[in-house]
């Protein structure tokens, strides 16, 4: 079985102080390293874009210890909606659900009206959000075009100081999330 590594309290501490200022983050996930920053927080989603050398008119994937943490993001979903979501998860499935309108627009992509969400099958990661009291931005941890970091040791390789590295090992999973658009069920990914 995997056990993630938590941080300790001091570094929990840290973490949260760090994310608060704009701060970057690499975390294991599923298949990869995901690199996040709090959702809320626009300088730190341009600079995650700048570091990452990401189109701008993509979206970002937020994820969260469980639905209620997600649901500030999103427009109310339906009953249906979210007894689909408590089903599928936690999962390596990725759900594009209508933004609420305060989401900024780096976040879901120029020209976008929906998020991409997900409550992580990593323990780790769910753990992460759950400590931080927050959802996190999780998008693969590499510069665009580069193979996804799957070990601590590639993200220093990849991004030195940039970011603070949350140590642990991913699921294994070859392949990233599935993506499902909420509202109609067909997989995008």
């Amino acid at each position: 079985m995997n056990i993630p590594k938590m941080p300790a309290a001091a570094m929990q501490r840290r973490l949260k102080a760090h994310l608060k200022r704009g701060g970057l983050a690499a975390y294991p996930t599923e298949s990869c390293y995901g690199l996040g920053c709090l959702p809320t927080h626009a300088q730190a989603l341009r600079r995650l874009i700048r570091l990452k050398k990401r189109p701008q008119h993509k979206g970002m994937i937020v994820i969260g210890a469980d639905l209620p943490q997600l649901l500030p993001l999103l427009k109310r979903p339906s009953e249906n909606t979210q007894t689909m979501l408590d089903q599928a998860w936690p999962a390596a499935k990725t759900f594009l659900l209508p933004a609420a309108g305060n989401v900024l627009p780096a976040l879901r992509g120029k020209g976008r009206s929906k998020l991409a969400v997900r409550v992580p099958l990593h323990h780790g990661a769910r753990a992460l959000c759950h400590i931080l009291k927050t959802p996190l931005v999780s998008t693969s941890c590499n510069c665009a075009g580069k193979r996804a970091c799957k070990t601590e040791r590639e993200v220093r390789r990849q991004f030195g100081g940039k970011v603070m590295i949350i140590g642990g090992r991913t699921l294994g999973q070859k392949a990233p999330s599935m993506i499902i658009d909420g509202e109609t069920g067909r997989r995008l990914r």
